[in-house]
């Protein structure tokens, strides 16, 4: 099947139900063609784009556009949850969004003091609509389309990074790099992925003196970060210095690992600062710090969720009012503030449901929770996942992964 076949139905399979892409699609994905030697991959890639623009829709975050689509897009037949089920062994989703992975941290001693914490991922068999385990990853980004994942061999850092084929399961091909990474992310759309660089591993663990637990190693060693073409490969590395103020103690502090990843309009590179002011940095693409974009100011690095497809809300923290346990969504423009339901807001499902973590009603134990789905406005929740058990930061319990199909 060629790309013009390839995008031809897809746009066919969805057109009945959603809205055309926007203007310069078909262009777009029409020049992956000529690029021969990723043929493969860009038909995957153009699929990707296919499902991503007419399914998303996402306007420009500037335009002051609504939502192209419905309000409502998830009605309960479009949710395939399994509440019996903690790790799930069967594919769970909700509207377009899906559970595309989870992996089961765990801590690997290599020494008295030294050891490192490792992934183990699930990923979906599209054939058996399960999950499936693999040791041969570090770290496992999932594109939107659930057709190809990034992935990063087990020593970290590394110099390739893979482009798995989630149908085979096989590499289709490595993208090579002068800049050693430890961790990927995906544009919305799937066509750009930003891999962040580092000197050392940022998950290698330490036992500092007198203690009895594993902490991150000090100071950070992350350099910089790559912006690169999904389809082509190619792309440029940004450095981006650390602020190591040796006047103050606190100064310079960042978490060992503290990814990059592209803003919602692809215009910025931002990442988490726990000791700024305002809790993230943004970059434009060549690595200068830029001004936090006004309609990114309302955002949580630490939470996941991050900014709806239309760019009206952004996910924010704990909110703990209204319901024992509860968050605040923000008007990403104005910072009205509306409380929903869940501990820990993980993804978006349109413009008016997400995915979160939550307790049970009546729970005790705040780490006793399950994947929900939550409406904005209301107090209910539809349990998509069994719950998962232990202390946060324990061994075994696990962690999602969630993209668009």
């Amino acid at each position: 099947m060629n790309v013009e076949e390839l995008v031809r139905d897809s746009l066919r399979e969805l057109a009945g139900e959603q809205t055309s892409a926007r203007p310069g699609f078909a262009d777009r994905v029409l020049a992956v063609r000529r690029r021969r030697r990723a043929r493969r991959l860009a038909s995957v890639a153009a699929a990707t784009v296919a499902v991503v623009g007419v399914a998303v829709a996402v306007p420009l975050l500037d335009s002051g556009k609504n939502d192209v689509r419905p309000a409502d897009v998830v009605q309960k037949s479009d949710v395939t949850a399994h509440p019996d089920q903690s790790p799930p062994r069967e594919l769970i989703s909700a509207g377009s969004t899906v559970l595309a992975a989870y992996y089961v941290p765990k801590v690997v001693k290599h020494s008295d003091d030294s050891a490192e914490r490792v992934r183990d991922y699930w990923l979906p068999d599209h054939k058996t609509g399960r999950y499936v385990k693999t040791t041969k990853w570090s770290y496992v980004a999932v594109a939107p389309g659930l057709k190809i994942a990034a992935v990063l061999e087990r020593n970290l850092p590394t110099s390739r990074i893979g482009l798995l084929d989630l149908d085979t399961g096989k590499i289709d091909r490595w993208i090579l790099v002068d800049h050693k990474v430890a961790g990927v992310s995906f544009s919305r759309d799937g066509l750009k992925l930003v891999a962040t660089t580092y000197g050392e591993n940022p998950d290698e663990l330490i036992k500092m003196e007198g203690s009895d637990g594993w902490d991150q190693k000090q100071p950070s060693s992350r350099t910089g970060f790559y912006v690169l073409d999904v389809v082509s490969g190619k792309g440029s590395w940004s450095e981006v210095k650390l602020d190591n103020d040796s006047n103050d103690p606190m100064g310079g502090f960042l978490n060992a690992r503290q990814d990059f990843a592209l803003s919602p309009d692809g215009r910025h590179v931002w990442a988490g600062n726990p000791m700024g002011d305002i809790g993230k940095q943004f970059y434009d693409l060549t690595g200068a710090e830029v001004a936090v974009p006004e309609d990114q100011k309302y955002l949580d690095w630490f939470v996941d969720a991050g900014q709806s497809p239309s760019g009206k809300f952004v996910a924010g923290s704990f909110a703990g009012k209204k319901w024992k346990t509860s968050s605040w969504v923000f008007d990403a423009r104005t910072g009205k503030k509306t409380e929903v339901r869940g501990q820990q807001l993980l993804a978006w499902v349109g413009d008016t449901k997400l995915i979160a973590w939550d307790m049970a009603p009546n729970g005790k134990n705040e780490f006793h929770q399950r994947l929900v789905l939550v409406t904005l406005g209301s107090d209910k929740t539809v349990p998509l996942s069994g719950f998962r058990m232990g202390n946060d930061g324990d061994a075994g319990r696990w962690e999602p992964v969630f993209a668009e199909r």
